[in-house]
This record gives C-alpha cells, sequence and structure tokens, in this order.
C-alpha cells in the first residue's frame, strides 16, 4: 500500500489544538489561548465591505490584489519607512500566514536552512519544512527580555543557511526588539547575506516606551527583506483572512503567479474594506490599543499576586510569557493541571520550542471580567497546593 506524503506524516501538530481537545472534556472553562481580539471588526469597515458587494464587485479581481488596497498599503510604508513605496513592492495575501508562506517559497530551496526564534510561532518550521527547508531554531532567552539577540542568531548561521523569520513584536513573548538591537541584526544579516521575513503583524500593538522598529528600515539590507503584516490583530478582522507582503519589488514580482496556482486571489470586496480600513482605522487602533494597555496592566497586577508565577515586562502584543519554573513540573504537566483542577485553558510554553519548556501563553485580549475570574481560579489552585 502507497503511504502519505513524508510533508502530511511529519507536518507538527499543533500543540494550542491539544490543549483545545483537552478543554473539551469540561464544562465552564476559561481560554486564555487564542490571538482573538476581543473586538468586533468596526464598523465602518463593515459598511465598507457591504457596498463593495452591493456595488458587486464580487468577481475575480488580479493575483496580487486590488489597486486601491496596494497603494494604500505602499503609502502607509513610504511614510513609515521614509523611502517611496509603490504598489509593485505589495502583495496582497490570504491572512499573514499566507504571506509568510509566499515569502518562502520566494527564497527558500529544498535543503536550506531558515533561522526561526525558540520561542517562536510554530507554523514557521511547518512552513519551511513544507518547502523541504531546514528550522534551525535560535535560543531567545528571557534576561534578554525575550529579544532576540544578534549574537545567537550568527551563532547559528552555517554554510547552508539562507533566510531567517524575525518576528517583532512577538508572538508568543510580548517583546519588541529595541533600535539598537535591530541595528546588531541588521549588520549581521548584511554579512551574511540573508533573506528576512520579518513578521511584524503587531506592529501596531505596542505599550509605553517601546516603539516597533523593522529590518526594512536600514538601506543597506532593505532589498532582501520581506514585510510580512495583517489587518487581523490590528483592526479585529481575524475571520476576514487579509495579510500583505511589502518587498522589493524583484521578490514581489513573483508573487502573483504562486497566488494564481494556490487561491487565485482574494475577494473584492474583503479587500475594498481592507483599503478603508487603512485610509480611516487610526481612530479604531487607538480604542483597542487603551483596551489592551489596561488589561496588560491589569495581567502584571494580578501575575505578581500569585506566588510561584513570574513575568517579565510585557512592551507589546496581547501575549503573556510567564515563568512557571518554580512548580518544578513541565510546562505541559502545569497546563493540564490547570485545566484539571482551575478550569483555565492555557497554552505550555513547549508548544512553541524547546525554549519555552518551564512556561504558559496567556492571552489578555478578552473582556476584563474574564481575564479577573480567570486569575482568581488560577491563584485559588495555586494558593491550594502544598507548596511551590
Amino acid at each position: 500500500m502507497k503511504t502519505l506524503s513524508e510533508v502530511v506524516q511529519h507536518y507538527p501538530a499543533s500543540g494550542i489544538r491539544k490543549m483545545f481537545e483537552l478543554a473539551a472534556q469540561y464544562e465552564d472553562v476559561i481560554s486564555l489561548t487564542v490571538g482573538e481580539p476581543v473586538f468586533d471588526t468596526p464598523a465602518f469597515i463593515k459598511d465598507a465591505a457591504k457596498k463593495a458587494m452591493d456595488e458587486n464587485k464580487t468577481h475575480y479581481v488580479g493575483n496580487a490584489g486590488i489597486l486601491s488596497l496596494r497603494k494604500a498599503i505602499a503609502e502607509k510604508y513610504s511614510q513609515q519607512l521614509n523611502v517611496p513605496h509603490t504598489e509593485d513592492h505589495v502583495m496582497i495575501a490570504f491572512g499573514g500566514m499566507e504571506a509568510i508562506l509566499l515569502s518562502l517559497i520566494c527564497v527558500v530551496n529544498p535543503g536550506d536552512e531558515v533561522l526561526i526564534p525558540d520561542p517562536g510561532y510554530p507554523n514557521y518550521a511547518g512552513q519551511i519544512r513544507l518547502l523541504g527547508g531546514i528550522p534551525v531554531p535560535v535560543p531567545v532567552y528571557e534576561k534578554n527580555q525575550f529579544c532576540i539577540q544578534a549574537e545567537d542568531i550568527e551563532d547559528a548561521i552555517t554554510e547552508k543557511t539562507k533566510a531567517m523569520i524575525l518576528n517583532s513584536p512577538s508572538n508568543p513573548l510580548g517583546a519588541v526588539i529595541p533600535y539598537e538591537g535591530m541595528k546588531k541584526i541588521a549588520e549581521v544579516v548584511e554579512r551574511h547575506d540573508l533573506f528576512v521575513v520579518s513578521d511584524e503583524v503587531y506592529e501596531a500593538l505596542v505599550y509605553d516606551d517601546a516603539r516597533h522598529h523593522s529590518l526594512a528600515e536600514f538601506d543597506r539590507i532593505r532589498r532582501n527583506i520581506l514585510i510580512v503584516n495583517s489587518f487581523s490583530k490590528t483592526y479585529a478582522m481575524t475571520g476576514w483572512r487579509i495579510g500583505y507582503v511589502v518587498g522589493d519589488p524583484r521578490i514581489i514580482s513573483n508573487m502573483p503567479k504562486l497566488q494564481e496556482g494556490i487561491a487565485s486571489c482574494l475577494p473584492e470586496f474583503t479587500q475594498a474594506a481592507a483599503a478603508e480600513a487603512i485610509e480611516k482605522g487610526d481612530a479604531a487602533i487607538s480604542e483597542m490599543r487603551a483596551q489592551y494597555i489596561m488589561n496588560r496592566n491589569l495581567v502584571l497586577e494580578e501575575l505578581a499576586s500569585i506566588p510561584g508565577i513570574t513575568c517579565h515586562t510585557i512592551a507589546g502584543t496581547f501575549y503573556a510569557f510567564v515563568n512557571i519554573k518554580a512548580f518544578g513540573k513541565s510546562s505541559q504537566a502545569f497546563a493540564e493541571d490547570l485545566i484539571h483542577h482551575a478550569r483555565v485553558l492555557t497554552v505550555p510554553g513547549s508548544a512553541f520550542g524547546a525554549m519555552g519548556e518551564g512556561y504558559l501563553r496567556l492571552v489578555f485580549a478578552g473582556s476584563e471580567s474574564m481575564l479577573r475570574e480567570a486569575f482568581r481560579r488560577i491563584r485559588t489552585y495555586i494558593e491550594s497546593l502544598d507548596s511551590i
């Protein structure tokens, strides 16, 4: 009997889905697992989609995306990077995930090594393997506020290293790489002529004195940088599945032919809504960010009152990566205990790589009341333990 492909047999299973399956055995479980904004998509964005549908914008469009959306994104990055961008620098994709995949297809051959952060978003490794590449974890340490370091990247580079995925602000770590850190990473990228897929999906969700910086700010390496972004988190549009890639036209120009063979094109009416989001969404972003800041402050306050759990300062995103090493259990075992005894669903840090062992990822994108109840349950359970 013929066997299934090597890809499907060895594609990594989601640690998050595993926890969902376990939680399904219980009632009244509070989930702190999915990166889903508590907000609904703002009304003006939905209205733009309805208007487009009423205008019968329901047919095939170009593989690269509609011109108005690509121009709006180009203008955003012309201002953000202080470098002229045109629609030829932009490719529209089905969410950030396809944007990453299109980027990797353009630069990775079978056998190429691609550096990824550890802990990091688990789908990075899966997509690299899908293309026959080899994911190479680069350790990220809490002592560095979970910011990946240039010297650790350099140590992981071999003659087979072709590219790197960089993620700031970081899922799952909540870290934001400062300018000086980015500058040092840029020097490594230039020295080794690496391609970089820069996952910047959480760029708008940074707090306090933190500032988002991109490797594309550095002139000497910009032509090798592919910025991946999405409307999902910034505009509470997770179900709309709209993302994009911004990069040098010599790379971007190849993506439409790839899209033709994958999904053809995104619906025009959803792209019209995305263009409206960019044009008029600043106030909505500010409102949502203000709520996430309040949630972040609540989470840090609650965690500080729970014995045995510590958490570094969360500079961005809506994720807390908390240290549970004091309990002497694996992160998987501890997360399962929280389901069994506290009815709170979290994600074990080991789901994000070997360096995630001893941590849990908590999502604080939900309501204040839900978060307070979740932490009340966690505190009650931990205080019932004999020792930590």
